[in-house]
């Protein structure tokens, strides 16, 4: 972020002082200064922009996304069959309730964020001698690799907290360990240690399965992939891309205020090249948008969102007042 900063300050500290270059002004190069406020796709920004000869512009600008939430929706699964899954849940819920204190809902809600930021540097190039409404441009963005990330509500952790509780459980249930855990007001509660009552519990948990998040299917097998809390009782998720982004894109602009020069209204398409799909990436390392398939409910229709767009599109607006 820091290097980002530094590299905007130094191009738009370049164009003020190149714009006070005699020579460059005669020959229509930095002639004048233009500020202009950006909202659309890439978010909320601002940029700076001076000619380079009778044909081409300089623009150099930085644009956030505002951190808009979107709800997601998954369900808590107990073992690889979704059709018994429910029923088992039933009777694990009730025995974490009176084990733990806590309360395992049957499904989680997950909070969605964008998290973009870009600095760019764009040269307009104006083709018609007679027309300078319509302008192409080039260039490219320079931003952060996390675009957007995925949590799970303040609300849905007790039942997170409850699901890691009985997994350990599990885990030790089926490796013969015995084991110790406690109760919601802190108290140990033992499993003995006899062998066959061991036995039984390896055999009891061993039929209800891990507990956990069902997000889809994997691709390699077509089993479930479940996910469980993180070491923090947390399910994350993030959407990365490259932070070097090429942009290839046009656009039209004039007058915002009849007979007025100094305001302008333009508006700018294209598309950014974030390098091919992005990867959708889970606290475990697990890529939604390689690894897995038949992605359920919400959250399905913005992997499968994400998955389909390439490159991203860009549709700004842009307000302009001309300084000098």
């Amino acid at each position: 972020m820091k290097r980002f900063v530094l590299l905007f300050v130094a191009i738009c500290s370049g164009l003020m002082s190149s714009a006070q270059t005699p020579e460059d002004q005669e020959l229509g190069y930095f002639k004048h200064l233009d500020v202009s406020l950006t909202a659309g796709s890439t978010g909320l920004g601002f940029d700076l922009a001076s000619p380079m000869g009778e044909y081409a512009q300089l623009r150099a600008g930085f644009s956030f996304m505002p951190h808009i939430h979107y709800k997601m929706n998954f369900e808590v699964q107990v073992g690889d069959d979704a059709s018994k899954s429910k029923s088992k849940f039933q009777t694990l819920s009730g025995l974490l309730k009176d084990m733990t204190g806590y309360q395992v809902d049957n499904s989680i809600d997950m909070i969605g964020v964008p998290t973009y930021y870009n600095f760019n540097l764009l040269v307009d190039v104006f083709p018609f001698k007679n027309n300078k409404h319509w302008h192409f441009t080039a260039g490219f963005y320079l931003g952060n690799s996390m675009i957007g990330k995925a949590y799970n509500t303040t609300e849905d952790m007790p039942s997170l907290v409850a699901v890691g509780i009985y997994n350990n459980m599990y885990e030790k249930a089926i490796n013969k360990e015995p084991f110790v855990t406690v109760d919601y007001n802190g108290n140990p509660i033992s499993v003995p240690d006899d062998p066959e009552q061991i036995e039984w519990l390896s055999k009891k948990f061993s039929e209800y399965g891990r507990m956990g998040v069902w997000i889809g299917n994997h691709v390699s097998d077509g089993s479930p992939y479940i996910v469980e809390p993180d070491e923090n009782s947390m399910v994350k998720a993030e959407v990365r891309v490259n932070a070097f982004k090429p942009y290839l894109g046009f656009g039209y602009g004039g007058r915002l205020f009849k007979g007025d020069d100094r305001y302008k209204i333009s508006f700018d398409c294209g598309a950014m090249f974030w390098g091919g799909t992005p990867s959708i990436l889970t606290h475990d390392g697990t890529d939604l948008a390689k690894d897995v398939e038949d992605v359920k409910w919400k959250v399905g229709d913005y992997v499968r969102l994400i998955k389909g767009v390439k490159a991203f599109p860009v549709l700004n607006v842009r307000i302009t007042r001309t300084l000098f």
